[in-house]
């Protein structure tokens, strides 16, 4: 073949395999999004978890209209009530009913194939953005979103990335046709990547955002977005400061102390050697994973898994995060196991990816345990969630019922099928 063939081969076969991972990159989850709730529903028997109170034995869970209504114990509530011909009741013997888990600091929607440039939206151009809502940007049809929700995570924290100031935290549910639908809270706060030898640039905007509340006649999106989190705005959001390092953390608390500013330090590596200032200055915390390295070679083997632990025992507010690690959002609850497994008590590492991830997202009103009046936000499982052979059966989003599929069970049905054609699995098992 001559050079101009060969050429001309070259461009084509690049071509075809540009145009596969084209679209391969804009999969899309095509399961449709759950429909409201129609009819009262009654989950009834099963030992329910409601994390803010004790835990309830053959208990009752209702919900209506995406609210829960009551919450109690089978055989004090079912005898005296009557229910309408339209109820659903569901007997969950057996099972158990907990919180929809929420995973703080992610990149879900924002991100889907990490080499394909057209599908990352999570990194504005500039330093300083602001004026950057992270839901505006967020893909529903992610098929990765499927994967979180499958192992109980219903609602996750949107972080953009990049710059001093990416942008603006959302917090989201796992499910809906559109960003408005997933969007629970569109904005949550401001987030700042902290460098505490360096605070000029910092300064400086936030001088001119508070000159810009005292007083101005335009809009300025990138100030206005900044009086969020002053003093003088009512219902004030928090500042999220990515910070791992001493310096970095007790820098950040002390530069937010002097512009009265509400931090929440997101890594926290070294903030077990700062928990007289968080405690002081009342800074949650939320750990950015369980699954990471030591800070150094001679460091505890075991520093990422017991730092849970070291903070609650100080009394510092937590969180646990799979922050870093995209697509494993779903091993939530396996990061909070294995802190259980290096000291952490079992209700508070289920506290850590429920309730006060709540608390410090600014969303508790809606979601984070299972109480009166909160978003029907629930899910089923065989067993103690933080047991990694633990499965969900069922799974509730403001009272509508998830489809728990996604691509990677869809795989596994596809290839179980083909075993049990060659006759090597019935159902389900490998045969002797």
């Amino acid at each position: 073949m001559n050079h101009h063939g060969t050429h001309t081969m070259t461009r084509f076969a690049t071509t075809i395999a540009a145009s596969l991972l084209t679209s391969s990159a804009f999969a899309q989850d095509l399961a449709p999004a759950a429909p409201a709730q129609e009819h009262p529903v009654f989950l009834v028997g099963a030992t329910v978890h409601t994390i803010s109170g004790d835990t309830i034995e053959n208990g009752v869970v209702s919900f209506n209209e995406g609210i829960i209504g009551l919450v109690g114990r089978a055989e004090e509530i079912m005898p005296r009530i009557s229910l309408g011909p339209d109820t659903q009741i569901i007997d969950l013997s057996g099972h158990h009913i907990y919180p929809g888990l929420i995973d703080s600091v992610t990149v879900l929607g924002l991100e889907e194939v990490s080499a394909v440039r057209a599908t990352l939206d999570k990194n504005e151009v500039g330093s300083m953005t602001p004026e950057v809502r992270a839901y505006v940007a967020v893909n529903p049809d992610s098929t990765v979103i499927p994967t979180a929700r499958t192992n109980g995570v219903l609602s996750f924290g949107v972080f953009p990335t990049g710059g001093r100031i990416p942008g603006r935290a959302s917090i989201l549910v796992a499910d809906g046709w559109t960003t408005e639908d997933l969007a629970l809270k569109r904005d949550a706060g401001v987030i700042i990547n902290f460098d505490p030898d360096n605070t000029d640039e910092l300064d400086r905007i936030f001088d001119q955002a508070v000159s810009y509340a005292q007083h101005h006649d335009g809009i300025d999106q990138k100030l206005e977005a900044l009086t969020t989190v002053l003093p003088s705005t009512e219902n004030r959001n928090p500042i999220f400061v990515l910070a791992n390092s001493f310096n970095q953390i007790t820098g950040a608390i002390r530069w937010a102390q002097s512009r009265d500013l509400d931090p929440v330090i997101v890594g926290g590596r070294d903030a077990h050697l700062c928990t007289d200032l968080l405690i002081e200055t009342d800074t949650p915390v939320i750990i950015g994973g369980a699954f990471n390295f030591p800070k150094r070679a001679d460091s505890p083997y075991d520093e990422p898994y017991s730092l849970a632990h070291k903070l609650e025992s100080a009394g510092v507010q937590w969180a646990l995060t799979m922050s870093g690690r995209f697509a494993h959002e779903r091993n939530l609850p396996d990061a909070a196991a294995i802190c259980v497994a290096h000291g952490l008590d079992h209700e508070a590492a289920l506290k850590g990816i429920t309730l006060s991830a709540a608390q410090i997202l600014g969303v508790d009103a809606q979601i984070g345990s299972i109480e009166q009046g909160k978003h029907a936000t629930l899910i089923i499982a065989d067993g103690d969630i933080l047991d990694v052979r633990t499965t969900l059966s069922g799974a509730y989003i403001h009272g509508r019922s998830i489809d728990l599929s996604n691509k990677q069970t869809e795989l596994r049905d596809t290839y179980m099928e083909k075993y049990e054609q060659l006759g090597i699995v019935e159902d389900g098992k490998l045969k002797d």
